[in-house]
């Protein structure tokens, strides 16, 4: 199955005041929303060809006893050995299969109507790898709502995770173009935009383990 990142997100702290250190630079923000059953909030930054995605944990008890205790995002909060990040496909345009693209379990969040719902790694229990979602009811030929884009293209995105991919669906996930997942001591995200042709860089660390290059 070839599978086409939609967007990746990282967990930060309540408000994701980080993110106010991107518009200083002039990046654009895109709408904010919650997710009711999840316990989590979000601040968006939306690009050409794709999203960074800030969620934080509001309510840490709707988190871990919501439809979405399994994804244990209360539990990453408080963890700083945990993986902060998560990624989220979608099929690629010229393939849309009822097969899922790695192991996993079906997730029916709250602000999805039925059947609609993410497909969710099986690593999903091992906090010390990124969550892995997909949304096979995407349908590439409905076009989406746009909401203010910054012009820059997403190249490429490195997630780094010093786990050992238990359930094998990291490798799996490394299949989306433009996305690797690497092992390494650390977790840290490093995005790409461009081609970094501007040669400008910003090093987010220790607020939070991004690195942006355009």
């Amino acid at each position: 199955m070839t599978l086409k990142l939609d967007h990746v997100f990282i967990l930060v702290e309540p408000g994701a005041q980080v993110v106010d250190r991107l518009l200083e630079l002039g990046f654009q923000e895109g709408p904010r929303n919650t997710h009711p059953g999840q316990g989590t909030a979000n601040r968006r930054i939306y690009f050409a060809n794709g999203m960074l995605e800030f969620i934080w944990v509001q309510d840490a008890d709707e988190a871990r006893n919501g439809p979405g205790r399994s994804l244990y995002f209360a539990e990453r909060a408080e963890d700083p050995t945990a993986s902060p990040f998560g990624a989220i496909f979608v099929p690629s345009d010229d393939n849309v299969s009822p097969d899922m693209p790695f192991p996993g379990w079906h997730y029916q969040p709250d602000y999805f109507p039925p059947p609609k719902g993410f497909h969710v790694g099986a690593n999903s229990k091992n906090l010390m790898e990124p969550l892995c979602f997909y949304f096979p009811f995407h349908n590439p030929g409905v076009p989406r709502p746009q909401p203010t884009r910054n012009p820059q293209t997403m190249s490429e995105i490195g997630i780094s995770t010093p786990s050992t991919d238990t359930e094998g669906v990291l490798a799996l996930a490394s299949q989306a173009e433009g996305l690797l997942m690497r092992s390494r001591q650390e977790h840290l995200m490093e995005i790409t935009l461009d081609d970094h042709k501007s040669g400008r860089a910003e090093d987010y660390r220790p607020a939070m383990p991004l690195i942006l290059r355009w």
